[in-house]
């Protein structure tokens, strides 16, 4: 890779890159010249993705450890900068479900999603940007959110509530960072994984991924849900030069479409002098705002699974 996409001399860390996603991310990032300090819970996760770094010539280390707290956050900066010499990018990746309805998701199902999501993406965040601030080179944060987060899902109070934060996350600190020039983006990915092959819709399709044959078209176009490799692309997008004026945006990838997400914004409003009361509220809201009224939830096309 060359031009304003190489990332030679660059060091960036993947939380959460053992596997899926993160997997693809950190391989990406390393095909196009960084460092990489992967990380995950998971020990022969972690193990397998700076073995696939190195066999294909790239430079990796791992920091098995869950993220979250603020010990771990700097274990992973300490660990770039002393392995490789510098930070560049933190990729803010790793996750965790626990999907219950609200009234059936106890206190630990919150308190862990939101640990690992939030927190864990806070704390790495920080310990980021105080060593690309200390650097004074500029730099990257890449933060994961979802479409849980910007349209909500049934039985993920936990996930769309942290997804959520984190898109806030990065419209507030691309405004903080700006100065330092450390851009600060969300990308919102949709890819084929254990969680998405677990959806009952996608359950004809499990025996087809399993035999190589990739996804239908209109799965990858009409869901936007391919496989973890096609989301890595817009990593590597934003990691670079190309994307130096990019920041405070939520950017969906998957399958065969990339997107831009809007920002929470008014849609209608109405001045009355001296303020509104619930019976004025009452008479306005049928015909100046029940028309703008928004949908909400994740919205799939129905899904010929026999599509090519």
């Amino acid at each position: 890779m060359s031009g304003a996409l190489d990332l030679t001399g660059r060091v960036a860390v993947v939380t959460g890159s053992g596997r899926g996603l993160g997997r693809a991310y950190a391989i990406a990032l390393a095909a196009a010249g960084a460092a990489v300090v992967v990380n995950d819970l998971d020990e022969d996760g972690a193990r397998e993705t700076v073995a696939a770094i190195a066999d294909a010539g790239g430079r990796a280390v791992a920091e098995v450890a869950a993220v979250g707290e603020s010990d771990v956050a700097q274990a992973l900066v300490g660990l770039a900068r002393s392995e490789f010499g510098r930070l560049d990018l933190m990729c803010t990746n790793a996750g965790v479900l626990r999907d219950r309805v609200l009234w059936k998701m106890t206190d630990e199902d919150f308190d862990l999603v939101i640990e690992t999501h939030l927190r864990g993406t806070f704390t790495c965040a920080r310990a980021a940007v105080v060593a690309l601030r200390e650097q004074g080179e500029g730099g990257r944060i890449i933060v994961v959110g979802s479409p849980a987060g910007q349209r909500g899902n049934f039985g993920q109070t936990n996930y769309a509530a942290a997804k959520a934060g984190i898109a806030a996350f990065a419209r507030t600190w691309a405004m903080e960072l700006a100065r330092d020039q450390i851009t600060v983006n969300a990308v919102i990915p949709t890819a084929w994984t254990a969680m998405t092959a677990s959806i009952p819709a996608y359950a004809p399709l499990v025996e087809r991924v399993a035999r190589g044959e990739g996804l239908p078209r209109a799965v990858r176009q009409e869901h936007a849900v391919g496989l973890p490799e096609d989301c890595a692309g817009l990593v590597v997008f934003l990691a670079s030069e190309a994307a130096a004026t990019i920041t405070g945006q939520c950017i969906g990838i998957g399958g065969d479409r990339l997107s831009l997400w809007s920002h929470p914004d008014e849609l209608v409003f109405e001045l009355r002098e001296g303020g509104w009361s619930a019976e004025q509220i009452a008479e306005r809201w049928p015909a100046a705002f029940a028309p703008a009224q928004q949908s909400y939830g994740i919205e799939f096309a129905p899904l010929d699974a026999g599509e090519s």
